[in-house]
């Protein structure tokens, strides 16, 4: 509709404009006369007269009620509605400022302002209306229509984003710039669209970065939205998503209120935030938006909603009252820079019927403050006022000047306006400080040159330098409000911090959160998260089809930490550590080997106790080296086998202990050869018991083969093979302390790899053949005569050392760690009571509890 308008706008002496959407201005070019007349008229709010004159639009009705669109007949003009006194005050803030100008005598000197003041009813529609009659010059009676430019210089308006460029658009072909005392809708900030448009309030990009820095400070990541329908909100809402990515911060819904109000919709949206999980709600909305939901929204008596509002209601005088502390109390937004207007407190209170006995405005707003009618015409309903009625303080809503914002705001644009035509009339051409510049006459001053002097205007007003950037934006400023119980339970608006777009990133947000009052007259921080953190040692998982806010603590694994809340991944702990307990930190692994622990001392104790019961059978052999069962058992052959039975009771022992290079060498090595050793003395004595039996045949020679010699040379001969293979194996491939972490990831276990396999296994190959070799041989003399028969015990104990390693090798390779050492050393104690029992233990028995059968003849007796 707006474009359709702006086709038929043209800045020259014939003005032809149809807008019967609307149907308040409408101009005619009559076919039988060049005279242009007006066809509807639209009274001022205000007016008054100057040498150059200033526009202002206000939204003094915020509701309006539209005409019938039957175009059979003339519609009647849009009806305004529900007075506002706040914006009334901006109104009346604008003609002090002009007043103050024309009285100054360093501002404009000889010069006056003029202004008509206009009312926009808060709608993009009847704002455009405004804007097309603010054009027409002070009054219609000053001169005819549609002849030559309008005398206006400058407006300033307009309250909503939407209204605003709906009126720079209009504005723009005349070239007329326009100041903004309250739109912030980042869209106005392409000045490719908006030329014109200045403004003395901050861009919403700085105030969404400021909400999501908020967001982000109190760890709100679980947010809900509620924006308007128009390009505020919008454009609002975009711009608040757009910080929010890739920050931990989600919105969990975003509804919209639509521009006609829905009265089932809205309760749709209630609900949708009632039983949302998000408890804290980001709002932007008008005042006039915002108030026609919360009707239903106190209503619906819905309670514990953190608001974190917008500059456009956060310090809205209409919600001062007592009934919106339950529900609102607690919200905490970013409102407009409030500043100081020494007479306008002074200025308000002269606004009354008595002096401005015939403006509709100021009997409106006697009406709204009074509920009477200061007039006597017969058309009004409510009683007539006493006329003893005075402005008092209490009327807020109208008298609130303790800390004027958007008043303010007002005051700074009409003030820039000022400032820039000064600079404008100053021009001298090529000299002075404005050489540059375009210069014009005092009687022939352009829009478009006061336009490229405000573009660079720099002024100081209250303190407050006051400039715009190259897109027409002020300096980026916030004061932090936060909503207190005050007295009588009215809502107080508390500064408790601020937020300065100039300082560097990181630093713009300053709260003293202390002073901060939360929803339900809380001082803890409410939560708002849609899962909750995840603590040290776990990691968070998100969920499929849902939002990253939404997730599940997962449990690090083994080996990994994470140290921080909410971690995304776990962290591996270097080779020497492990994760504790709780998965924060890692910890050094522990490190196990075969220790003098409960099962190291058992090994110590048994290996200890072998090695002395053989040195005690040795003792009792040697006592009784001189009877007949140690001299038949030949006794050379029982001393060696006790020997090395004892080195192999002592080999266990390299096996307890902190591996080291030495001890892992001597382990395997010491232990093959001396079994090698014993089972070469053994199977030299299976060969004598078998050639000694067998010598008693005729014609048999076999022991002249089996004589000592012949006996040490079989044992060392044998040794000497394992001791060569020992030999080979520590020169090429020794074994070696390791620190194994592969088996318990969570331990080093320290251990002795064996270097080379094959080496190993030959080794243990070659002591299995020897043990077999002897078990063959005695089990083939187990039935030889004789009443002690040494080859069934020969054969018995072969059995045992062959059983015992054969279960070795699985338990072996199946045991963890340092139970493989404890596995081998259990074998070779195994190994070698076995021989020691099966082959010393019955000879000790005759020798020490039967001595009468230790004689010859009763082992001779078969």
């Amino acid at each position: 509709m707006t474009g359709a308008l702006l086709s038929m706008l043209y800045p020259v002496s014939v003005l032809m404009i149809t807008y019967n959407a609307i149907t308040s201005t409408t101009y005619a070019l009559r076919s039988t006369s060049n005279v242009c007349m007006l066809q509807n008229r639209f009274h001022p709010g205000f007016v008054s007269q100057g040498d150059y004159v200033i526009g202002g639009i206000f939204p003094i009705h915020s509701t309006q009620e539209m005409p019938d669109q039957n175009s059979t007949y003339r519609q009647p003009p849009v009806k305004c509605t529900s007075f506002d006194p706040t914006a009334f005050r901006y109104a009346q803030t604008m003609r002090l400022a002009v007043e103050e100008i024309n009285q100054s005598t360093e501002l404009l000197p000889n010069y006056t302002l003029g202004y008509k003041i206009f009312d926009s009813c808060a709608h993009p529609l009847t704002g455009q209306r405004a804007a097309l009659a603010v054009l027409n010059g002070v009054s219609e009676v000053d001169s005819p229509m549609c002849s030559g430019a309008s005398p206006l210089l400058a407006v300033i308006g307009e309250s909503g984003s939407s209204q605003s460029i709906v009126l720079s658009r209009i504005l723009q072909p005349f070239r007329i710039p326009m100041i903004s005392y309250f739109s912030s809708c980042a869209c106005l900030s392409d000045r490719r669209k908006f030329p014109n448009f200045f403004r003395v309030i901050p861009s919403d990009d700085y105030q969404v970065k400021a909400i999501a820095q908020l967001l982000i400070r109190f760890n709100w990541t679980w947010v809900g939205l509620v924006r308007g329908d128009r390009e505020y909100g919008r454009f609002a809402a975009q711009g608040l998503l757009r910080e929010l990515k890739g920050t931990k911060v989600c919105v969990a819904y975003q509804v919209i209120i639509p521009l006609l109000y829905d009265r089932e919709r809205i309760l749709d949206i209630i609900q949708v935030m009632h039983i949302s999980s998000a408890r804290v709600v980001v709002s932007f909305l008008s005042v006039g938006e915002m108030t026609s939901f919360l009707k239903d929204y106190m209503m619906q008596n819905i309670t514990g909603i953190q608001w974190v509002a917008s500059e456009s209601w956060i310090t809205a005088s209409v919600y001062t009252g007592s009934k919106y502390y339950p529900y609102m109390g607690g919200t905490i937004g970013f409102g407009i820079r409030k500043g100081h207007i020494s007479r306008l407190t002074d200025y308000l209170q002269t606004v009354n019927p008595h002096i401005y006995p015939n403006n509709p405005l100021v009997k409106e707003l006697w009406e709204t403050l009074y509920g009477c009618s200061p007039s006597l015409s017969s058309g009004s309903q409510l009683p007539p006022c006493s006329g003893q009625e005075s402005l008092l303080e209490q009327h807020s809503a109208y008298m609130n000047t303790s800390s004027p914002r958007v008043a303010y705001n007002v005051y700074k644009a009409v003030y820039a306006i000022a400032h820039s035509l000064h600079n404008l009339l100053l021009c001298q051409p090529g000299s002075g400080p404005f050489q540059n510049k375009s210069c014009a006459s005092s009687t022939n001053i352009q829009p478009w040159q006061l336009q490229c002097y405000l573009q660079e205007v720099k002024f100081n007003i209250a303190g407050e330098e006051v400039n715009f950037d190259l897109k027409g934006d002020s300096i980026p400023y916030y004061d932090i409000i936060n909503w207190h119980r005050g007295t009588g339970e009215n809502i107080e608006f508390v500064n408790v911090g601020l937020f300065d777009g100039t300082k560097p990133a990181g630093e713009e947000l300053v709260i003293q959160e202390d002073r901060i009052i939360w929803a339900g007259h809380q001082s803890e921080v409410p939560v708002s998260v849609c899962s909750a953190s995840c603590h040290p040692g776990s990691r968070k998982a998100v969920r499929r089809g849902e939002p990253v806010c939404c997730f599940d603590c997962v449990p690090c694994d083994s080996g990994k930490i994470s140290n921080q809340t909410d971690s995304i991944e776990c962290t591996f702990c270097p080779d020497d550590f492990w994760s504790n307990q709780d998965r924060t930190a890692c910890i050094p692994k522990k490190v196990e080997f075969l220790a003098y622990d409960s099962l190291g001392i058992t090994l110590t104790v048994s290996s200890v106790v072998g090695a002395c019961l053989t040195m005690a059978v040795f003792v009792v052999f040697f006592y009784h080296k001189n009877t007949a069962v140690v001299r038949v058992n030949n006794s050379e052959l029982s001393f060696f086998i006790l020997f090395s039975l004892t080195l192999c009771f002592l080999c266990s022992l390299v096996f307890v202990g902190e591996p080291t290079s030495w001890s892992c060498m001597l382990r395997h090595t010491a232990f093959s050869i001396t079994f090698s050793l014993c089972l070469s003395c053994i199977l030299g004595k299976t060969l004598v018991v078998l050639a000694a039996f067998t010598a008693t045949r005729p014609g048999d020679n076999i022991m002249k083969w089996l004589g000592p010699k012949q006996q040490r040379f079989i044992i060392f001969s044998c040794t000497q093979v394992q001791v060569v293979t020992c030999a080979a194996w520590l020169i090429d491939a020794p074994p070696f302390p390791s620190r194994n972490t592969q088996y318990e990831h969570s331990k080093i276990i320290l251990e002795c790899s064996v270097g080379s396999s094959i080496a190993f296994w030959c080794v243990l190959g070659y002591i299995g053949l020897q043990a077999c070799l002897c078990f063959v041989l005695a089990f083939l003399a187990r039935k030889l005569p004789g009443n002690f028969n040494e080859a069934k015990f020969i054969t018995f104990s072969m059995l045992i050392f062959c059983a015992v390693w054969m279960a070795f090798i699985p338990a072996y390779i199946s045991s963890p760690g340092n139970y493989a050492d404890a596995v081998e050393s259990f074998a070779i104690l195994a190994s070698s009571f076995g021989l020691l029992f099966c082959l010393f233990s019955p000879k000790c028995y005759i020798i020490l509890l039967k001595p009468d059968k230790n004689t010859k003849q009763h082992i001779m007796v078969k």
